[in-house]
């Protein structure tokens, strides 16, 4: 008889947890990052010009809400809230990249943001690397390849490459350094 009362008295304590938010708020933070992430990246994406660093502005962004802002906030809330956050990480990027701040971010603006540029995967861009590659050493090539064409981190491509991690952060140094050698002394690789 105790366990049918167990499971009421949690049932209830779930159905009390799940009125007390509000049927205009996020139910987790789960639902906040993934109804404003993409939102975020597209006006850090505006704003700065290059994936890497709207991806990473966009990360500064939750990391720095997600100790302050309350779940049980409205939707409108959390939106503005993650809008004054983003003005000043926004503002610390350009602090640290032009030495003075730069925050003019228009509520409007943020929705209105188109989605960047898809990265092109195929034609141009993948000739160029490819000629490039080829003009590289084999392990320079190996290395180059593991590393940024395939993602693997420099342990994995160590083990790969059957060399020490320590081995592997100069061989990465050295083929990228000529790699900027061939693109530099030839004007690029397409000539």
């Amino acid at each position: 008889m105790a366990i049918p009362r167990r499971k009421a008295e949690a049932a209830e304590r779930t159905e009390r947890a799940l009125r007390a938010v509000p049927a205009d708020a996020y139910a987790s933070w789960e639902h906040i990052y993934n109804d404003n992430v993409a939102r975020l990246y597209r006006l850090m994406f505006a704003k700065v010009g290059n994936r890497a660093d709207a991806e990473d502005l966009t990360a500064e962004v939750f990391l720095a809400a997600v100790p302050r802002v309350r779940q049980a906030a409205s939707v409108g809330e959390v939106r503005a809230y993650l809008l004054a956050v983003a003005r000043t990480v926004l503002a610390d990027h350009w602090r640290r990249t032009l030495g003075h701040q730069i925050t003019t971010i228009d509520p409007g603006e943020f929705e209105q943001i188109p989605e960047p540029p898809a990265v092109p995967s195929t034609g141009a861009a993948a000739g160029r690397v490819a000629r490039l590659l080829e003009a590289l050493p084999e392990r320079y090539r190996r290395i180059l390849q593991l590393r940024f064409l395939e993602n693997a981190t420099i342990r994995e491509t160590a083990t790969s490459m059957q060399i020490t991690i320590a081995n592997a952060k100069v061989l990465q140094f050295r083929a990228l350094r000529q790699a900027a050698a061939i693109l530099d002394g030839e004007g690029g690789v397409d000539r």
